[in-house]
C-alpha cells in the first residue's frame, strides 16, 4: 500500500506569539517557517510524489507551496477531515493562560476524554484523520499502484493522533510523540499492518527514494534496512 509523507506546517505566527491557533483565520507562517517551506523541494528532491494533500488552513497551503512551485504537475487536494482540531473557545486564547484550566490536564494525561468547549473532541479529531488518511491510502494505491508515495500537510496534535493509530497506541498515550514545525513523518501501510519509517524528521531523506529491489523483479522498495517489511 501507500507511504504517507505526514508534513507538519511550517513555524506560525501563532507558534511564535505562544497562541493556541486552532482554526483561527489568517495565521501565517512566520519569516522561519516560511524559510522552512522553502527548503521542503530539496528534501523531498527525487521522491515521486503521487499528489499533495493539505489542510484547508493557510499555514499548510503555505508551507506546501514551494513543493507545488517546484513541482507544477503535482495536483492539490484540500482535504477537510485533516484540518486542526476545533479548539472551539480555546481558540485563539494563550496557551500560557490555559495551563491554568483544569481541562489542560485531561488534554496532557487522559486525551481521549478531552473535549473542547464550543469545539470537538480529541477523539473525534483522531478519527476523521485516520478515516481521511485509509481513504487516501486507497486512492493513491488505485490510481497509482502500491508502490506510491504521497505527502499530507497537516497539523501537530492530528499528526499525533497518525502517528498513535499507526503504531497501535491508545490516544491517551499521544502526548508521548512530538513532531516539530515543517518536521517529516514518515508512515508505510501494508495489508496487516503500518510501519513507522520517519518520526518528525528535519534532515535529509534520501533513504526514502524508490530503488531497484535485486532478485525482486525490479520492484520499487521505499525506505529498505534492517527490520523494514
Amino acid at each position: 500500500m501507500a507511504t504517507l509523507i505526514l508534513v507538519r506546517h511550517g513555524r506560525s505566527t501563532a507558534n511564535t506569539s505562544g497562541l493556541l491557533a486552532g482554526r483561527t483565520p489568517g495565521v501565517a507562517l512566520d519569516e522561519r517557517g516560511a524559510a522552512q517551506a522553502a527548503a521542503l523541494p530539496a528534501r523531498l528532491a527525487g521522491i515521486p510524489l503521487a499528489a499533495a494533500v493539505s489542510s484547508p488552513l493557510q499555514r499548510c497551503r503555505e508551507t506546501l507551496q514551494p513543493l507545488l512551485d517546484a513541482r507544477p504537475d503535482l495536483p492539490l487536494h484540500v482535504e477537510e477531515r485533516v484540518n486542526e482540531c476545533d479548539y472551539g473557545d480555546w481558540s485563539g486564547r494563550k496557551l500560557g493562560e490555559l495551563n491554568d484550566e483544569p481541562l489542560m490536564e485531561v488534554v496532557q494525561a487522559h486525551a481521549s476524554a478531552a473535549a473542547f468547549p464550543g469545539g470537538e473532541s480529541m477523539r473525534a479529531m483522531q478519527t476523521r484523520a485516520v478515516e481521511a488518511v485509509r481513504d487516501w491510502n486507497a486512492r493513491i494505491d488505485s490510481e497509482h499502484g502500491e508502490d506510491a508515495v504521497y505527502a499530507l500537510c497537516s497539523h501537530g496534535d492530528v499528526i499525533k493522533s497518525l502517528v498513535a493509530d499507526a503504531l497501535g497506541l491508545h490516544l491517551d498515550l499521544f502526548q508521548r510523540i512530538h513532531v516539530d514545525p515543517c518536521s517529516l513523518t514518515v508512515i508505510r501501510y501494508t495489508r496487516l499492518r503500518p510501519f513507522l519509517v520517519r518520526l518528525g524528521d528535519t534532515g535529509d531523506l534520501a533513504a526514502l527514494i524508490p530503488r531497484e529491489t535485486p532478485g525482486n523483479g525490479g520492484t520499487a522498495e521505499v525506505g529498505g534496512g534492517a527490520g523494514a517489511p
